[in-house]
């Protein structure tokens, strides 16, 4: 949604705007604080952890961050990632030792990320690629989906990675509670229902709402339906991490602090309105860090800007942080008057909510559109969605910058080697290409263009490949066309001077054509311009064309 600048500065300064900042926050908080409670489920977490995640994180982040409309607190994948790296610290669940870790984990999180702000790491958020982060996020929404299914049936299974909880999840099936399985139904169907109605409708609250009234009305606890229980009441206290358990927490933390600041960063410019100022990646790894660093210091887990909750916000008409505020002052008066009525809340509700807004992780459209694109990226999707259910959600990360760092370093392997031809009639130079197959080329000339950095991963695979051309063509003159190449690196510099000496051997003279100030540099710096001399540097191919014609035996 984008207005125009002079109404959004009104907006966002004036009454008017002042009001819609309160309505979008009231409307964020109906939606945001039951997910978030729900979101602390999904790390093992005490429900207030949620709450104090939807208080201190926003609050910091909203005075510091640079997107007017970001919201910040748990999200689906940062809760899942946070409850595998707690589930290794504390494998006895102890609720308090929970708190602790969860602490500790979100302050080496806002550590982390403070330091690539102040060493402006921005560009970090670009080392997933956008299919490799599509199958993460499906595997995370299938991990997180199967993960609650035992509190929708109301049975307990000892977790031993995605395929054998499956099998015990089938095995337990008879034990089920109707009762239980009643309430995630009804909740599920309010929450599809209103969702489907009225998109970015406060359904979460509804949902809530409703399962707490039936506990209270119907005495469901006595029928087999378990609830949260005891909520503190009043504001989060001092939690000092716990210093013992650094060590054992930095690898989670560094895939937690990568996943919260690509998320962030992504949900920042998707809902960055056409007037808005540009996202700034570097000052948001400060503002993530702080405001995860101060929720730490409060009890909060990881955070992160979420996409769903950013899209209510901007939905409901939000223009500045300052809807981002009254969310977290709608958090903060919860804590301080609802706690004991929360306590009530089914946890089959609170399974219910995560899997109906962790089921949009999983997106078999986006995949279709990959496929359509690039079969190559596409299997780079399913690769990472199949390593985070085959290796756990952390490894799942490592596999998913692997392989998008191998598809990078596959797509520089193999830059494109282009013979660059003449369209007949006409002083239009362009790659030969099925397509024209009327373009002419010069007999004893051949011009290649390479495209791409030329660097020590494809030096070889360059030089071979013109190599090639050499063989086929048998030109008199061999003109590179470096047009196109914005760097060389050296072991690449030695390949070029290289194919220099074997292509004279062979008969032929090459000539440089539209070389880069930073390349010709290095081509002066290493001596092979003096080598070639001022007549075999050329301004771009139609002066060496020109150049051509004019040699003694040229002919058109």
């Amino acid at each position: 949604m984008t207005h125009k600048a002079g109404a959004t500065g009104a907006a966002g300064s004036g009454t008017g705007g002042l009001r819609l900042d309160i309505v979008a926050g009231l409307t964020a908080a109906a939606v945001v604080l039951p997910k978030a409670m729900a979101y602390a489920t999904v790390a093992g977490l005490p429900v207030a952890v949620g709450l104090y995640t939807a208080f201190v994180p926003m609050v910091i982040y909203a005075l510091l961050g640079s997107s007017r409309v970001l919201n910040v607190s748990s999200t689906t994948t940062l809760a899942i990632l946070a409850g595998t790296q707690l589930g290794l610290v504390v494998p006895d669940g102890d609720p308090t030792l929970l708190v602790t870790a969860g602490a500790t984990l979100a302050a080496l999180v806002g550590v982390i990320l403070i330091l690539a702000g102040v060493l402006r790491l921005g560009f970090v958020a670009n080392f997933i690629s956008t299919p490799v982060l599509t199958g993460f996020k499906a595997g995370i929404g299938l991990v997180i989906v199967l993960d609650q299914v035992p509190k929708l049936l109301g049975i307990h299974i000892h977790k031993e990675g995605f395929l054998r909880d499956i099998l015990s999840i089938a095995q337990q099936l008879p034990e089920t509670s109707l009762v239980t399985l009643a309430v995630a139904a009804a909740t599920l169907i309010v929450l599809i229902g209103m969702e489907w109605r009225w998109p970015h409708s406060p359904a979460p609250l509804v949902a809530v709402g409703g399962g707490i009234a039936a506990v209270w009305l119907l005495g469901l606890p006595a029928l087999g339906v378990s609830t949260v229980g005891l909520i503190p009441q009043g504001l989060p206290s001092l939690t000092l991490p716990d210093i013992d358990l650094v060590q054992q927490l930095f690898p989670g933390a560094l895939g937690i602090a990568l996943m919260s600041f690509t998320e962030s960063i992504a949900a920042g410019r998707a809902f960055a309105g056409r007037d808005d100022p540009p996202v700034n990646a570097n000052r948001e790894l400060l503002a993530s860090g702080a405001a995860n660093l101060g929720g730490a210091l409060l009890g909060a887990m990881p955070a992160g800007g979420g996409t769903s909750q950013t899209a209510v916000v901007r939905a409901a008409g939000g223009r500045t942080q300052k809807a981002s505020l009254v969310t977290a002052g709608v958090a903060a008066a919860t804590m301080l008057l609802l706690a004991p009525v929360l306590g009530l809340l089914p946890h089959a509700t609170l399974a219910a909510v995560v899997i109906v807004y962790s089921v949009g992780l999983i997106q078999p459209a986006e995949f279709a559109a990959i496929r359509k694109v690039r079969t190559m990226e596409f299997r780079w999707a399913l690769i990472a969605g199949i390593g985070v259910l085959a290796l756990g959600t952390l490894q799942g990360i490592v596999v998913a910058i692997i392989v998008s760092l191998i598809g990078l370093a596959s797509q520089e392997a193999r830059p494109q080697l282009h013979v660059i031809g003449r369209k007949r009639g006409a002083d239009v130079l362009r790659p030969l290409s099925p397509e024209h197959p009327d373009d002419e080329t010069l007999p004893g000339l051949l011009i290649v263009r390479p495209e791409g950095r030329i660097f020590f991963v494809n030096a070889q695979l360059v030089a071979e490949g013109i190599s090639a051309l050499v063989d086929e063509h048998k030109p008199r003159v061999l003109v590179l066309d470096m047009s196109r190449v914005p760097d060389i690196e050296y072991s690449a510099l030695q390949a070029l001077i290289e194919g220099e000496r074997r292509a004279t051997e062979r008969g032929a003279t090459l000539w440089l054509a539209g070389l880069n100030p930073g390349v010709l540099e290095v081509v002066r710096n290493c001596g092979l311009a003096d080598r070639l001399g001022r007549e075999r540097l050329l301004f771009n191919d139609r002066v060496a064309i020109e150049r051509y014609l004019a040699l003694p035996s040229a002919g058109p």
